[in-house]
């Protein structure tokens, strides 16, 4: 396993870390989710990243119970949550201070933990003012529930806003981002968070590098039953895909695969492979329904140097969504 420093922090990562969303509860109980944890574990994973939302909360409560199964040294371990989405409650939604002290210590609740290393904000709050919002995940950190704080999926001027009024008042500002991030979604963490990562050290914890099973290539031929789009719950998953672009995404992962089988490897350790050759990428959030998923996946480091610069350039062709660089006006 590679160990990478989280944005400018102090903070290892592992290179491809695990995370509970969709499969904890949803298509996986608890032994499997203890057999694709320690199989993760076991191949050098550190971080496992998980949320308030995820299965209701029914996500924390099986890692919680698979680490203190596992008996791991939990100074050995970097775990996440997210906060945003708590209940149906008119103030368990969104970033309140309220919601997100009250958030943080139910999460810790259902997790059997003190701490968690990283917190993050699981979206961006239009109605709770951005100080509101760091102060409050500054007195999270300050009171030791969590070490390190965040965001998921904000735009890079909300990043900068949060940071900026942080250091203002000399309060503990943002450190990591997690977005989204894979061959077909690229925009944001290549171009918009551009400056970011030298302006304020930002670490990136990607989500989605298999672009919800697409880039493994098991959708080519149609979809197969009990994969994450033939579940019901799973509907708006399918719905939004098949609105997306669905058909053209599908012929551009054809030719994934073929280049993929030149090389000799997966269409899905091509993916990942290609995320992890991004040097701003701190951690790729790995997911699995089984633990020979997992085992799978964690081979995909030995594949980066497959991907030279000319299989690069050959994956640009096919994907055809490069972002524009900035203007260089000087040049």
């Amino acid at each position: 396993m590679e160990y990478r420093f989280l944005g400018k922090s102090g903070l290892k990562v592992s290179a491809l870390s695990f995370g509970a969303w969709v499969t904890f509860s949803d298509q996986i109980g608890d032994t499997t989710a203890y057999d694709c944890m320690t199989a993760a574990y076991d191949a050098g994973v550190n971080f496992f990243d998980n949320a308030e939302a995820y299965a209701g909360g029914e996500a924390e409560v099986m890692m919680g119970k698979v680490i203190k199964k596992a008996g791991w040294k939990r100074s050995d371990l970097v775990v996440s949550t997210k906060i945003f989405w708590g209940g149906g409650g008119p103030n368990d939604r969104g970033l309140s201070r309220k919601h997100i002290v009250e958030g943080t210590n139910a999460a810790l609740e259902r997790l059997q933990m003190d701490y968690v290393d990283l917190i993050f904000c699981h979206r961006p709050d239009m109605y709770t003012p951005m100080e509101e919002t760091v102060r409050a995940m500054h007195h999270v950190v300050d009171q030791g529930k969590a070490f390190y704080w965040g965001t998921s999926e904000w735009s890079a001027e909300e990043i900068r806003q949060a940071y900026e009024i942080a250091r203002r008042e000399n309060l503990i500002p943002p450190l990591m981002e997690q977005p989204q991030y894979n061959m077909f979604t690229r925009e944001r963490v290549e171009k918009e968070y551009s400056r970011l990562y030298d302006d304020i050290g930002l670490g990136t914890t990607i989500w989605s590098p298999l672009a919800s099973g697409l880039l493994t290539g098991k959708y080519n031929d149609g979809i197969p039953e009990g994969s994450r789009l033939s579940l019901e719950s799973y509907q708006w998953l399918r719905d939004r895909f098949e609105n997306d672009g669905w058909g053209e995404k599908i012929e551009r992962v054809k030719l994934l695969t073929k280049l993929a089988d030149e090389i000799g490897i997966s269409t899905a350790k091509l993916a990942l492979a290609w995320c992890l050759k991004n040097p701003n990428v701190s951690t790729v959030i790995t997911g699995a329904s089984k633990a020979s998923q997992v085992v799978e996946n964690m081979t995909a480091l030995e594949t980066v140097k497959l991907l030279t610069p000319e299989v690069m350039t050959r994956i640009d062709e096919i994907l055809a969504n490069k972002p524009v660089a900035e203007t260089d006006w000087r040049g």
